[in-house]
């Protein structure tokens, strides 16, 4: 099997390159208030607005992760 190396274009360089400007605590901070924005609707009585809103916390932490990652592998 042949090796090929991978190159980004300049569009992925570009968006990693602001990526790692955020700090990471961004994103645990902002799930946990969408956590929080989530409990309260469901306090309200509004189950489906918090469910959707629920629904936003894992898509965010997932980002964190790809941020750290970002950081880690261009360190």
């Amino acid at each position: 099997m042949k090796n090929v190396e991978n190159q980004e274009d300049a569009l992925t360089t570009a968006i990693e390159t602001q990526t790692q400007k955020v700090p990471s605590d961004v994103f645990l901070f902002t799930a946990i208030g969408i956590m929080a924005a989530s409990l309260s609707l469901k306090c309200l009585n509004r189950k489906n607005d918090a469910l959707f809103v629920g629904q936003w916390v894992a898509p965010i932490l997932l980002l964190g992760v790809y941020n750290k990652l970002v950081k880690n592998l261009n360190a």
